[in-house]
């Protein structure tokens, strides 16, 4: 049976099921079997993506090592400052974890921030984009373009704090700003690539951002995080709303 909405589909299952009390025996057994076969599946899913997710970081950090060597280098050649950029992320029920980027900007980026606040390009306000932003180095320009920047975050997934699919990590601010439906975004682990990061990413508002996630997580499979995964390829390569 289909639902037209998740609210429907609640009202259905809280009817159907708000009877258990009155079952007899056999049907409690049933439900108890039934229960224990979807935790089972749901708990071997989860296993298994995060078996991929540890397969899939190990492989690439590994084939990409010199690459990021030699990024690395041009960083710390062309400005003052760290090779890396860490910063407190929102994670899986609203755990806080350190998210690691190549750094793109120079190092006084969040105190000039605040005198370009007037100028943010993302439709709704909540998070924070400038498409010829000041604050970026000469290098930062060509990593963020083809999103090489976020190459670093494989160690977030090797450590369990991120998948290779899912929604992207939030900064605590931007969560402050959230509505309850947008606090839908934390019920999985963030990913580096997303449907919005493959279909238009900084063009794409925030309320849309948020109803992309939740379609995702709302019919996430394997055959899914696959597509996108293989979407992304382009979508680096040509650059489409990267600022």
């Amino acid at each position: 049976m289909q639902y037209r909405t998740s609210a429907e589909f609640r009202e259905r299952l809280v009817s159907r099921y708000s009877s258990v009390e009155r079952l007899g025996l056999r049907g409690r057994l049933r439900l108890g079997f039934k229960r224990s076969v979807w935790v089972a599946v749901v708990s071997g899913a989860r296993g298994l993506k995060r078996i991929i997710d540890i397969a899939g970081s190990i492989i690439l950090l590994i084939l990409l090592l010199p690459f990021l060597a030699w990024i690395a280098l041009m960083i710390k050649l062309s400005s003052p400052g760290p090779v890396f950029f860490k910063q407190t992320r929102i994670g899986k029920w609203a755990t806080p974890f350190c998210m690691y980027k190549f750094r793109s900007m120079y190092v006084d980026a969040e105190a000039r921030k605040l005198v370009l606040a007037g100028s943010n390009e993302m439709r709704g306000g909540v998070t924070f984009k400038i498409k010829h932003d000041p604050r970026i180095t000469p290098i930062g320009r060509h990593i963020r373009r083809a999103s090489i920047d976020e190459l670093p975050q494989l160690w977030n997934v090797l450590k369990g704090d991120m998948s290779l699919v899912g929604p992207r990590p939030a900064v605590p601010s931007e969560v402050n700003q959230h509505t309850l439906s947008d606090r839908r975004r934390l019920e999985v682990k963030p990913g580096i690539t997303c449907i919005w990061q493959v279909s238009g990413r900084s063009n794409i508002p925030f309320d849309q951002q948020v109803e992309l996630d939740a379609a995702y997580i709302d019919s996430q499979s394997f055959w899914m995080d696959f597509k996108l995964l293989l979407k992304t390829i382009p979508a680096v390569l040509l650059g489409r709303g990267a600022f």
